[in-house]
């Protein structure tokens, strides 16, 4: 009897941790501000074509216009409306800082799985290539492998990524290292568990969280490096209306026309911002140890 009434409460427990968990991140100001400000890009990024008019028409006419109602970003050297390069600029470096983090978490993270859970030797030989790629600086390398792989997203994506994976195979490492000792990992052995199903059905569940926590961080991260590399000449290429590219492009123009280079400058730092605070709110709420 008193099984049954343990097994009927659980949901209820869950559903009740969820509500809480959910209520401390709408209460957490870091969150709800990052949230707007992710939103804002987001909903730009999605519309940029309904809200702005063709990134790349050049108009030598109306070449360093001041904002005005007609173009309220101005025009840049080219006669190009400002605003509608920082709109479609917003989808590719949020495609960029996605897709970057996505293919560095999953693959640091299963090199981390595996390395906390299959054995010395194994461990010893990924963790080793692990500090082969720690030893670069990352901007450097990142540069390196762009540079040899040629300019384009889909190359400034890869370089970025091969950079960014080793954060994540340090922390879920150990992470493992720290939960196979625990009794549900134990109770998993004495079943007869396989050494890969209690990495991924019983140990993957358990280090969620942080890896959340740092994929909301490095999105941003990823945005920030990929913006540098197109910055210096060797990511994302112009006529492209990427927002590293259109600073570079417009750099001289800075005493000029300002608003060329600081409108996709202040699109990069509202959304650093908006992932960093939301990184900040969720490692609060969501890590016991974080919080105050």
């Amino acid at each position: 009897m008193d099984n049954t009434l343990d097994t009927a409460t659980q949901p209820r427990k869950v559903q009740s941790e969820r509500a809480r968990a959910i209520s401390r991140l709408l209460h957490n100001s870091g969150v709800v501000i990052g949230l707007i400000l992710i939103s804002i890009i987001v909903l730009v990024a999605l519309f940029a074509p309904l809200i702005s008019s063709d990134p790349l028409l050049q108009d030598l006419n109306i070449k360093g216009q001041n904002p005005s109602s007609a173009h309220f970003l101005g025009t840049d050297q080219l006669g190009r409306d400002v605003w509608a390069r920082v709109a479609h600029g917003a989808r590719i470096s949020l495609w960029v800082g996605l897709a970057v983090t996505g293919l560095s978490l999953t693959v640091g993270s299963t090199i981390g799985l595996i390395a906390g859970s299959f054995g010395r030797s194994i461990d010893n030989i990924l963790m080793r290539l692990t500090d082969i790629f720690l030893a670069f600086p990352s901007l450097i390398l990142a540069m390196a492998i762009a540079a040899a792989l040629g300019s384009s997203i889909q190359n400034t994506i890869l370089a970025v990524a091969v950079v960014s994976w080793p954060s994540y195979a340090r922390l879920v490492r150990a992470q493992v290292l720290a939960l196979r000792e625990r009794e549900f990992v134990e109770a998993a052995v004495a079943l007869g568990s396989s050494r890969s199903r209690i990495a991924f059905k019983h140990l993957l569940p358990n280090v969620l969280t942080p890896i959340l926590i740092q994929a909301s961080f490095d999105i941003g991260q990823a945005i920030l490096t990929a913006a540098g590399l197109s910055f210096i000449g060797v990511g994302v290429q112009p006529p492209t209306p990427e927002w590293g590219s259109m600073v570079a492009e417009t750099r001289n123009l800075i005493s000029s026309a300002p608003w060329t280079s600081s409108a996709p400058a202040l699109a990069i730092l509202f959304t650093v911002l908006g992932f960093n605070l939301l990184g900040d709110g969720l490692r609060d709420v969501l890590d016991p140890r974080g919080r105050k």
